[in-house]
Protein backbone atom coordinates (compact mmCIF):
# COMPACT_ATOMS: atom_id res chain seq x y z
CA UNK A 1 0.00 0.00 0.00
CA UNK A 2 2.77 2.44 0.98
CA UNK A 3 4.77 1.49 -2.10
CA UNK A 4 1.76 2.06 -4.35
CA UNK A 5 1.06 5.44 -2.73
CA UNK A 6 4.72 6.42 -3.12
CA UNK A 7 4.63 5.44 -6.79
CA UNK A 8 1.53 7.54 -7.42
CA UNK A 9 3.13 10.53 -5.71
CA UNK A 10 6.22 10.23 -7.90
CA UNK A 11 4.08 9.84 -11.02
CA UNK A 12 1.97 12.87 -10.09
CA UNK A 13 5.09 14.96 -9.41
CA UNK A 14 6.64 13.92 -12.75
CA UNK A 15 3.46 14.83 -14.64
CA UNK A 16 3.37 18.23 -12.90
CA UNK A 17 7.04 18.82 -13.75
CA UNK A 18 6.44 17.81 -17.37
CA UNK A 19 3.55 20.28 -17.61
CA UNK A 20 5.65 23.11 -16.18
CA UNK A 21 8.72 22.33 -18.34
CA UNK A 22 6.55 22.02 -21.45
CA UNK A 23 4.88 25.31 -20.59
CA UNK A 24 8.26 27.03 -20.14
CA UNK A 25 9.50 25.86 -23.55
CA UNK A 26 6.24 26.81 -25.29
CA UNK A 27 6.19 30.19 -23.57
CA UNK A 28 9.77 30.85 -24.68
CA UNK A 29 8.75 29.93 -28.23
CA UNK A 30 5.82 32.37 -28.10
CA UNK A 31 8.04 35.04 -26.54
CA UNK A 32 10.64 34.68 -29.33
CA UNK A 33 7.92 34.80 -31.95
CA UNK A 34 6.40 37.91 -30.36
CA UNK A 35 9.85 39.53 -30.18
CA UNK A 36 10.31 39.03 -33.94
CA UNK A 37 6.88 40.55 -34.58
CA UNK A 38 7.73 43.54 -32.38
CA UNK A 39 11.04 44.04 -34.21
CA UNK A 40 9.23 43.93 -37.58
CA UNK A 41 6.65 46.40 -36.25
CA UNK A 42 9.44 48.75 -35.18
CA UNK A 43 11.13 48.53 -38.57
CA UNK A 44 7.83 49.34 -40.26
CA UNK A 45 7.28 52.22 -37.82
CA UNK A 46 10.74 53.72 -38.52
CA UNK A 47 10.21 53.25 -42.26
CA UNK A 48 6.93 55.12 -41.96
CA UNK A 49 8.75 57.99 -40.23
CA UNK A 50 11.37 57.97 -43.00
CA UNK A 51 8.62 58.24 -45.60
CA UNK A 52 7.02 61.13 -43.74
CA UNK A 53 10.39 62.93 -43.28
CA UNK A 54 11.31 62.66 -46.99
CA UNK A 55 7.86 63.19 -48.42
CA UNK A 56 7.24 65.84 -51.09
CA UNK A 57 4.07 67.85 -51.41
CA UNK A 58 2.20 65.35 -53.64
CA UNK A 59 3.14 62.16 -51.73
CA UNK A 60 0.27 60.19 -50.26
CA UNK A 61 1.14 59.73 -46.58
CA UNK A 62 -2.03 58.00 -45.40
CA UNK A 63 -0.40 54.57 -44.97
CA UNK A 64 2.74 56.02 -43.30
CA UNK A 65 0.69 58.10 -40.87
CA UNK A 66 -1.53 55.11 -40.15
CA UNK A 67 1.48 52.88 -39.33
CA UNK A 68 3.07 55.62 -37.24
CA UNK A 69 -0.06 56.25 -35.16
CA UNK A 70 -1.01 52.59 -34.62
CA UNK A 71 1.96 51.80 -32.39
CA UNK A 72 0.44 52.06 -28.91
CA UNK A 73 2.32 49.23 -27.20
CA UNK A 74 6.05 49.34 -27.90
CA UNK A 75 7.89 51.90 -25.72
CA UNK A 76 10.37 53.96 -27.79
CA UNK A 77 13.08 56.54 -27.00
CA UNK A 78 14.60 58.68 -29.75
CA UNK A 79 18.27 59.79 -29.70
CA UNK A 80 20.32 61.82 -32.16
CA UNK A 81 23.50 60.85 -33.95
CA UNK A 82 25.49 61.58 -30.74
CA UNK A 83 23.19 59.17 -28.88
CA UNK A 84 21.73 62.00 -26.82
CA UNK A 85 18.07 61.74 -25.87
CA UNK A 86 15.81 64.08 -27.84
CA UNK A 87 12.41 65.30 -26.68
CA UNK A 88 10.68 62.51 -28.54
CA UNK A 89 9.57 59.37 -26.72
CA UNK A 90 6.55 57.14 -27.22
CA UNK A 91 4.36 54.92 -25.03
CA UNK A 92 6.07 55.98 -21.81
CA UNK A 93 4.45 57.65 -18.82
CA UNK A 94 4.84 61.39 -19.40
CA UNK A 95 3.94 62.18 -15.79
CA UNK A 96 6.82 60.05 -14.50
CA UNK A 97 9.15 61.56 -17.11
CA UNK A 98 8.43 65.05 -15.79
CA UNK A 99 8.84 64.04 -12.13
CA UNK A 100 11.97 61.88 -12.52
CA UNK A 101 14.86 63.46 -14.42
CA UNK A 102 16.68 60.12 -14.73
CA UNK A 103 13.67 58.10 -15.85
CA UNK A 104 14.43 58.33 -19.58
CA UNK A 105 18.15 57.63 -19.00
CA UNK A 106 17.37 54.50 -17.01
CA UNK A 107 14.87 53.32 -19.58
CA UNK A 108 17.33 53.97 -22.39
CA UNK A 109 19.95 51.83 -20.61
CA UNK A 110 17.37 49.03 -20.34
CA UNK A 111 16.39 49.30 -24.00
CA UNK A 112 20.03 49.18 -25.14
CA UNK A 113 20.43 45.83 -23.38
CA UNK A 114 17.35 44.44 -25.12
CA UNK A 115 17.70 45.50 -28.75
CA UNK A 116 20.03 47.24 -31.17
CA UNK A 117 18.64 50.60 -32.30
CA UNK A 118 16.87 51.14 -35.61
CA UNK A 119 18.47 54.11 -37.36
CA UNK A 120 16.67 56.74 -39.42
CA UNK A 121 19.20 58.67 -41.55
CA UNK A 122 18.01 62.20 -42.32
CA UNK A 123 21.18 63.65 -43.92
CA UNK A 124 24.62 62.38 -44.86
CA UNK A 125 26.53 65.65 -45.11
CA UNK A 126 26.50 66.71 -42.42
CA UNK A 127 25.41 63.44 -40.78
CA UNK A 128 22.03 63.80 -39.19
CA UNK A 129 20.23 60.73 -37.94
CA UNK A 130 17.80 59.55 -35.32
CA UNK A 131 18.22 56.34 -33.40
CA UNK A 132 15.19 54.56 -32.03
CA UNK A 133 15.67 52.31 -29.00
CA UNK A 134 12.69 50.24 -28.01
CA UNK A 135 11.65 48.03 -25.14
CA UNK A 136 9.12 45.27 -24.59
CA UNK A 137 5.37 45.45 -24.77
CA UNK A 138 3.24 44.66 -21.75
CA UNK A 139 2.19 41.41 -23.43
CA UNK A 140 5.84 40.36 -23.73
CA UNK A 141 6.43 41.02 -20.02
CA UNK A 142 3.29 39.14 -19.02
CA UNK A 143 4.31 36.24 -21.23
CA UNK A 144 7.71 36.06 -19.52
CA UNK A 145 6.13 35.83 -16.07
CA UNK A 146 3.47 33.34 -17.14
CA UNK A 147 5.61 30.18 -16.43
CA UNK A 148 6.41 31.50 -12.95
CA UNK A 149 2.73 32.09 -12.24
CA UNK A 150 1.90 28.66 -13.63
CA UNK A 151 4.63 27.08 -11.51
CA UNK A 152 3.19 28.74 -8.40
CA UNK A 153 -0.29 27.49 -9.29
CA UNK A 154 0.98 23.94 -9.84
CA UNK A 155 2.99 24.11 -6.58
CA UNK A 156 -0.12 25.31 -4.73
CA UNK A 157 -2.17 22.54 -6.31
CA UNK A 158 0.39 19.87 -5.37
CA UNK A 159 0.64 21.24 -1.82
CA UNK A 160 -3.15 21.19 -1.53
CA UNK A 161 -3.30 17.58 -2.74
CA UNK A 162 -0.50 16.49 -0.37
CA UNK A 163 -2.10 18.24 2.62
CA UNK A 164 -5.53 16.81 1.77
CA UNK A 165 -4.06 13.32 1.38
CA UNK A 166 -2.18 13.56 4.66
CA UNK A 167 -5.32 14.78 6.39
CA UNK A 168 -7.30 11.89 4.93
CA UNK A 169 -4.60 9.41 5.95
CA UNK A 170 -4.56 10.88 9.44
CA UNK A 171 -8.35 10.64 9.71
CA UNK A 172 -8.27 7.07 8.39
CA UNK A 173 -5.59 6.17 10.92
CA UNK A 174 -7.65 7.77 13.70
CA UNK A 175 -10.71 5.75 12.71
CA UNK A 176 -8.56 2.60 12.60
CA UNK A 177 -7.13 3.27 16.07
CA UNK A 178 -10.55 4.00 17.53
CA UNK A 179 -12.14 0.96 15.90
CA UNK A 180 -9.33 -1.34 16.97
CA UNK A 181 -9.37 -0.01 20.55
CA UNK A 182 -13.14 -0.31 20.92
CA UNK A 183 -13.15 -3.80 19.47
CA UNK A 184 -10.29 -4.89 21.77
CA UNK A 185 -12.09 -3.52 24.84
CA UNK A 186 -15.29 -5.23 23.72
CA UNK A 187 -13.56 -8.57 23.14
CA UNK A 188 -11.90 -8.44 26.56
CA UNK A 189 -15.16 -7.61 28.32
CA UNK A 190 -16.83 -11.02 27.95
CA UNK A 191 -14.00 -13.26 29.25
CA UNK A 192 -13.32 -10.75 32.05
CA UNK A 193 -16.89 -11.01 33.28
CA UNK A 194 -16.63 -14.78 33.10
CA UNK A 195 -13.30 -14.81 34.99
CA UNK A 196 -14.75 -12.58 37.69
CA UNK A 197 -17.63 -15.06 38.11
CA UNK A 198 -15.27 -18.01 38.32
CA UNK A 199 -13.21 -16.13 40.90
CA UNK A 200 -16.27 -15.81 43.12
CA UNK A 201 -16.92 -19.54 42.79
CA UNK A 202 -13.30 -20.37 43.69
CA UNK A 203 -13.65 -18.40 46.92
CA UNK A 204 -16.15 -20.98 48.17
CA UNK A 205 -13.88 -23.95 47.40
CA UNK A 206 -11.36 -24.84 50.15
CA UNK A 207 -7.69 -25.04 49.16
CA UNK A 208 -7.66 -22.04 46.77
CA UNK A 209 -6.60 -19.48 49.37
CA UNK A 210 -3.03 -19.23 48.05
CA UNK A 211 -3.74 -19.01 44.32
CA UNK A 212 -6.91 -16.91 44.45
CA UNK A 213 -5.17 -13.59 45.29
CA UNK A 214 -2.86 -14.04 42.30
CA UNK A 215 -5.79 -14.83 40.02
CA UNK A 216 -7.59 -11.72 41.22
CA UNK A 217 -4.46 -9.64 40.55
CA UNK A 218 -4.37 -10.91 36.97
CA UNK A 219 -8.10 -10.18 36.58
CA UNK A 220 -7.56 -6.62 37.82
CA UNK A 221 -4.65 -6.30 35.42
CA UNK A 222 -6.84 -7.41 32.52
CA UNK A 223 -9.52 -4.94 33.61
CA UNK A 224 -6.89 -2.20 33.54
CA UNK A 225 -5.84 -3.18 30.00
CA UNK A 226 -9.48 -3.22 28.90
CA UNK A 227 -10.04 0.20 30.48
CA UNK A 228 -7.01 1.58 28.65
CA UNK A 229 -8.33 0.42 25.29
CA UNK A 230 -11.77 1.80 26.12
CA UNK A 231 -10.22 5.22 26.78
CA UNK A 232 -8.24 5.03 23.52
CA UNK A 233 -11.54 4.49 21.73
CA UNK A 234 -13.05 7.69 23.17
CA UNK A 235 -11.89 11.08 24.36
CA UNK A 236 -10.49 10.47 27.86
CA UNK A 237 -11.17 12.83 30.73
CA UNK A 238 -8.04 14.64 31.90
CA UNK A 239 -7.59 15.20 35.62
CA UNK A 240 -5.03 17.17 37.61
CA UNK A 241 -2.54 14.59 38.87
CA UNK A 242 0.92 14.52 40.42
CA UNK A 243 3.11 13.38 37.54
CA UNK A 244 6.02 12.45 39.83
CA UNK A 245 3.80 10.15 41.92
CA UNK A 246 2.42 8.50 38.76
CA UNK A 247 5.95 7.85 37.49
CA UNK A 248 7.16 6.49 40.83
CA UNK A 249 4.19 4.09 41.04
CA UNK A 250 4.87 2.74 37.57
CA UNK A 251 8.61 2.41 38.27
CA UNK A 252 7.76 0.46 41.41
CA UNK A 253 5.53 -1.85 39.39
CA UNK A 254 8.15 -2.42 36.66
CA UNK A 255 11.01 -2.75 39.15
CA UNK A 256 9.51 -5.91 40.63
CA UNK A 257 9.62 -7.55 37.19
CA UNK A 258 13.01 -6.25 36.04
CA UNK A 259 15.48 -8.36 37.98
CA UNK A 260 18.30 -7.38 40.32
CA UNK A 261 20.75 -6.15 37.68
CA UNK A 262 18.76 -3.07 36.64
CA UNK A 263 19.36 0.13 38.64
CA UNK A 264 16.33 2.48 38.70
CA UNK A 265 16.38 6.15 39.65
CA UNK A 266 13.73 8.89 39.61
CA UNK A 267 14.90 12.49 40.09
CA UNK A 268 12.48 15.45 40.16
CA UNK A 269 13.48 19.10 40.56
CA UNK A 270 10.11 19.71 42.25
CA UNK A 271 7.81 17.33 44.03
CA UNK A 272 4.92 17.28 43.48
CA UNK A 273 4.51 18.41 39.84
CA UNK A 274 0.93 18.61 38.63
CA UNK A 275 -0.45 18.31 35.10
CA UNK A 276 -3.78 17.48 33.49
CA UNK A 277 -3.49 13.84 32.45
CA UNK A 278 -5.47 10.64 32.06
CA UNK A 279 -3.83 8.55 34.80
CA UNK A 280 -4.51 5.20 33.11
CA UNK A 281 -3.23 6.28 29.72
CA UNK A 282 -0.20 8.09 31.16
CA UNK A 283 0.68 4.92 33.09
CA UNK A 284 0.41 3.03 29.79
CA UNK A 285 2.86 5.45 28.18
CA UNK A 286 5.37 5.03 31.00
CA UNK A 287 4.91 1.25 31.00
CA UNK A 288 5.61 1.05 27.25
CA UNK A 289 8.74 3.21 27.52
CA UNK A 290 10.08 1.40 30.58
CA UNK A 291 9.50 -2.04 29.05
CA UNK A 292 11.22 -0.96 25.83
CA UNK A 293 14.16 0.28 27.89
CA UNK A 294 14.39 -3.05 29.74
CA UNK A 295 14.30 -4.95 26.43
CA UNK A 296 17.12 -2.75 25.10
CA UNK A 297 19.32 -3.43 28.16
CA UNK A 298 19.03 -7.26 28.12
CA UNK A 299 18.66 -7.58 31.88
CA UNK A 300 21.41 -5.27 33.12
CA UNK A 301 22.10 -1.55 33.12
CA UNK A 302 20.70 1.70 34.49
CA UNK A 303 17.29 3.26 33.86
CA UNK A 304 16.88 6.84 35.04
CA UNK A 305 13.97 9.26 34.85
CA UNK A 306 14.51 13.00 35.24
CA UNK A 307 11.48 15.29 35.73
CA UNK A 308 11.61 19.08 35.74
CA UNK A 309 9.43 22.13 35.15
CA UNK A 310 10.36 24.50 32.35
CA UNK A 311 8.04 27.50 32.19
CA UNK A 312 4.53 26.19 31.57
CA UNK A 313 5.78 22.74 30.61
CA UNK A 314 6.82 19.58 32.44
CA UNK A 315 9.78 17.77 30.89
CA UNK A 316 10.24 14.03 31.46
CA UNK A 317 13.46 12.37 30.24
CA UNK A 318 13.63 8.54 30.30
CA UNK A 319 17.22 7.34 29.79
CA UNK A 320 18.51 3.77 29.45
CA UNK A 321 21.95 2.29 28.90
CA UNK A 322 20.79 -0.18 26.29
CA UNK A 323 21.53 -0.92 22.65
CA UNK A 324 20.53 2.47 21.29
CA UNK A 325 18.69 3.19 18.05
CA UNK A 326 20.38 3.28 14.64
CA UNK A 327 20.22 6.68 12.93
CA UNK A 328 18.30 5.27 9.96
CA UNK A 329 15.50 4.15 12.31
CA UNK A 330 15.06 7.37 14.29
CA UNK A 331 12.35 8.78 12.00
CA UNK A 332 10.48 5.46 11.83
CA UNK A 333 10.48 4.55 15.51
CA UNK A 334 6.96 5.94 16.17
CA UNK A 335 5.45 4.58 12.94
CA UNK A 336 2.74 1.90 13.36
CA UNK A 337 4.08 -1.55 12.52
CA UNK A 338 7.76 -0.62 12.80
CA UNK A 339 9.75 -2.79 15.21
CA UNK A 340 13.31 -4.05 15.56
CA UNK A 341 12.22 -6.96 17.77
CA UNK A 342 11.77 -10.49 16.50
CA UNK A 343 8.37 -10.55 18.16
CA UNK A 344 5.82 -7.79 18.50
CA UNK A 345 3.37 -5.79 16.44
CA UNK A 346 5.26 -2.52 16.49
CA UNK A 347 2.31 -0.67 18.03
CA UNK A 348 3.66 0.22 21.49
CA UNK A 349 5.47 3.45 20.59
CA UNK A 350 2.80 4.36 18.01
CA UNK A 351 0.16 4.14 20.76
CA UNK A 352 2.45 6.06 23.11
CA UNK A 353 2.80 8.91 20.62
CA UNK A 354 -0.94 9.00 19.99
CA UNK A 355 -1.72 9.15 23.73
CA UNK A 356 0.71 12.03 24.29
CA UNK A 357 -0.10 13.99 21.11
CA UNK A 358 -3.81 13.43 20.61
CA UNK A 359 -5.10 13.13 24.16
CA UNK A 360 -2.62 15.13 26.27
CA UNK A 361 -1.71 17.73 23.62
CA UNK A 362 1.95 17.24 24.47
CA UNK A 363 4.95 15.93 22.61
CA UNK A 364 7.18 12.87 22.69
CA UNK A 365 10.48 12.55 20.85
CA UNK A 366 13.88 10.91 20.96
CA UNK A 367 16.12 13.44 22.67
CA UNK A 368 19.28 11.45 21.94
CA UNK A 369 20.39 7.94 21.03
CA UNK A 370 23.73 6.31 20.38
CA UNK A 371 24.20 2.73 19.29
CA UNK A 372 25.76 0.70 22.09
CA UNK A 373 25.33 3.45 24.70
CA UNK A 374 21.61 4.02 25.15
CA UNK A 375 18.60 6.19 24.38
CA UNK A 376 16.76 9.10 25.96
CA UNK A 377 13.07 9.64 25.26
CA UNK A 378 11.61 13.05 26.12
CA UNK A 379 7.97 13.71 27.01
CA UNK A 380 6.69 17.31 27.19
CA UNK A 381 3.40 17.96 29.00
CA UNK A 382 1.52 21.21 29.57
CA UNK A 383 1.62 22.13 33.24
Amino acid sequence: MMKQRFTWRILFALIAMAIVIGSVFYTNYLSSKLARIETQTMENWVEAHRTIAKASGETNLNLAVKISSENEDIPIIETNERDSITNNYFNLDSVVVKKDADYLKNKLAQFKKLHAPIILELSTNPLVENKYYYGETRLQKELRYFPIIQLLIVAFFISFIVIAQRSENHNTQNRLWVGMAKETAHQLGTPLSSLAGWSEILKNIPGNETILPEVEKDIERLKLVSDRFAKIGSQPKLERKDVVAQIENMVSYIKKRAGDHIVFSVVATENPLFANISAELFDWVMENLLKNALDAMDGQGALSIYVKRMGHQIIIDITDTGKGIAYRNLKKIFSPGFTTKKRGWGLGLALTKRIIHEYHHGNISIKSSEVGKGTTFRIVLNA
